[in-house]
């Protein structure tokens, strides 16, 4: 445990929030994973308001297959923090938990996972091991895009089907599937003036039969059995619909009107058609449309041997589903791909962000199990 904790610890203490440069908490990573043998790829990239991001992907052994470990170093922001005593990048343990912002989401789970590598020599090995650590997973999932893109340790990966495991907080339970992610902003261009005259233009008036036509899409996919899953709960894809114009006076005419619909399809869903249907709509309307993300439902056989060896290790007795995503929306390539980390996704972006000490212990257990048994057996 002490070694998981020493590691959480050195990332937590390391601010990484999404809107920021993730480059220095993935330095500390390289360091970490270069000490427990890995060989190293780097990628440096932009994301889209300009801010250089870095992924890190490690492998340590040699062959093929083995195992593949993917986590996130970007956490969200911690302006809210409540805890009294000590800031969000200050872990502190207290009443057998570590508290900081990422402990739980999700620096605890890299922590558990270098822990583990560190209980294993490369001289044990015979197939590989691999560490990915991605950027931007809370806003976009852009480093897990640039790591399917154009890692070439990823390619490997794919090429020899490397056992994947997702190790965002599940309090160790097997998850073999979980929801994508679409989402598209639409916006009306009008012109602003008093509402008395008839020089403005009502950015609204053409957004109101858009926002019919989504309210149609809304209640369908709540009453056509088509795009429901009864392995998810909710079973649903939870077509969530924002609006907003930014209107600072009544008597003016609004000059922009925004909406917003992101949504959740599952396996077996096509959400690009109901993504050309909203475009269409857009496009009837004169409305600007803009499809931000797009990401497809992982998921895994929870028949198959990989799910069975994992739940007989995590000591569980059946796999089961989630409604959020993760970074795994990227990687379905990867067919032997499952979700499982310590920590419980509760505590997640809280404003008193912990992790119990315990997860850490279990999690370094369970994770150096794995690599025993994909990677050293």
């Amino acid at each position: 445990m002490t070694d998981a904790l020493e590691f959480a610890r050195s990332l937590v203490s390391v601010p990484s929030i999404s809107r920021d440069s993730n480059g220095p908490v993935s330095d500390v990573v390289e360091r970490h994973l270069r000490s427990l043998g890995f060989l190293i790829e780097r990628q440096q990239f932009l994301d889209p308001h300009g801010v250089s991001k870095v992924n890190i992907i490690g492998r340590k052994g040699p062959g093929s297959g083995g195992l593949a470990y993917f986590a996130h170093t970007d956490v969200v922001p911690a302006d809210s923090w409540t805890v009294t005593g000590h800031g969000p990048f200050e872990p502190t343990v207290r009443d057998g938990r570590l508290y900081g912002r990422g402990s739980c989401d999700m620096k605890g789970s890299l922590a558990c996972m270098l822990a583990a590598a560190g209980r294993c020599s490369v001289e044990s090995m015979h197939s590989p091991l691999y560490v990915v650590c991605t950027a931007d997973e809370e806003v976009g999932f852009h480093g897990a895009r640039q790591v399917a893109e154009s890692s070439t340790m990823y390619r490997e990966m794919v090429a020899s089907q490397s056992r994947a495991v997702i190790g965002e907080p599940t309090e160790l339970n097997v998850v073999y599937a979980h929801k994508g992610i679409y989402g598209f902003r639409v916006i009306s261009h009008g012109r602003a003036a008093h509402s008395s005259t008839r020089d403005g233009v009502n950015a609204n008036v053409a957004m109101i039969p858009f926002l019919m036509e989504m309210k149609q899409i809304h209640d369908e996919t709540l009453s056509d059995p088509a795009w429901s899953n009864p392995e998810f709960d909710p079973p649903w894809i939870s077509w969530n619909i924002g609006i907003n114009d930014h209107h600072c006076a009544v008597n003016i005419t609004p000059p922009e009107s925004v909406c917003t619909v992101y949504f959740r399809p599952m396996p077996g869903h096509d959400g690009d058609v109901l993504v050309e249907r909203a475009r269409r709509a857009a496009d009837q309307n004169g409305l600007e449309f803009r499809l931000e993300c797009r990401g497809l439902p992982l998921y895994g056989d929870p028949n198959s041997s990989f799910v069975r060896d994992a739940l007989k290790i995590a000591g569980q007795s059946a796999a089961r589903t989630v409604s959020y995503g993760t970074d795994g929306v990227c990687f379905t390539e990867l067919k032997q791909i499952l979700v499982l980390g310590p920590g419980s996704i509760q505590q997640a972006h809280t404003d008193d962000e912990w992790i119990d000490l315990d997860q850490l212990v279990a999690g370094t257990n369970v994770y150096e199990a794995m690599i025993r048994r994909w990677c050293l057996s």
